[in-house]
């Protein structure tokens, strides 16, 4: 079995494949200063309750965009895995070409999506949106190029700002709303919040292919945390809500090969 870990700025997102088939997820708030014994547990203790033989794993594949967590990350799977985990980081093979100026700056979890949707959909060209702390958008050609993206902050982190920034403001639970035109302060920051980011990610996505793809028309794909709030809006055409834990798994067997 291989352990993937996705490390956001919000959640650890967890998954257990075998033979390729995701068995089991987990979600764990990130905490930049964790020490590797307390990453190590919480590891061991969330596999054993959940009743898999911790001596099964073979791999631990990780992604990260918090680079303070790394060390502890990779000393609590040693220690307690016995295992040195893959780290999706620049210079592994990912058998896509990036067209970033600098390739290094594409964050890693970008580069897991990109890898399991072109081995997902051959031979197409792509759009990724992941609806996560961020919102991101990546562009991928069908030569497998990688051809930039664009980012925009994520529907909780707009709602954020707006409590923090603000003195009357209050945070709200997020949630699809119906209704454009909010009857209480909270109705209408919902409203605001998910119809923006409707609109936000439907303009950029128009831009994107007008820019990109004005000739062979992209599969635009959504991912992430939040992509389920927006599966009735017709603003994806496919929802694969763990595409990173499914491109951690080919990764870590790619490198293996190499």
């Amino acid at each position: 079995m291989i352990l993937c870990l996705d490390v956001g700025n919000t959640q650890i997102h967890g998954g257990l494949f075998e033979n390729d088939e995701l068995i089991f997820q987990f979600r764990k708030s990130t905490t930049k200063n964790s020490s590797s014994d307390e990453i190590g547990l919480f590891l061991r203790q969330i596999l054993r309750e959940n009743n898999y033989d911790l001596k099964s794993i073979s791999d631990i594949s990780i992604c990260s965009v918090v680079p303070d967590a790394n060390y502890s990350l990779r000393n609590g799977c040693v220690k307690y895995f016995d295992i040195n985990p893959f780290f999706l980081q620049p210079g592994v093979k990912t058998g896509i070409k990036i067209k970033y100026y600098n390739p290094a700056e594409v964050g890693a979890d970008r580069i897991a999506n990109a890898i399991a949707a072109v081995n997902q959909f051959p031979n197409k060209n792509l759009i990724i949106v992941d609806f996560g702390t961020a919102t991101t958008f990546c562009v991928i050609s069908k030569e497998k190029d990688y051809l930039g993206g664009a980012i925009v902050p994520g529907i909780r982190t707009s709602m954020e700002a707006l409590e923090a920034r603000t003195a009357k403001l209050p945070k709200v639970e997020i949630i699809p709303v119906e209704k454009v035109v909010g009857k209480s302060t909270v109705e209408s920051i919902q409203a605001g919040l998910y119809f923006g980011q409707i609109g936000t990610v439907k303009e950029i996505k128009k831009r994107i292919i007008d820019s990109a793809f004005s000739e062979d028309k992209p599969l635009v794909i959504g991912t992430g945390g939040f992509s389920h709030l927006f599966v009735d809006d017709k603003i994806f055409d496919v929802l694969i809500p763990n595409l990173v834990l499914d491109g951690l798994n080919i990764l870590v067997k790619m490198n293996k090969e190499k």
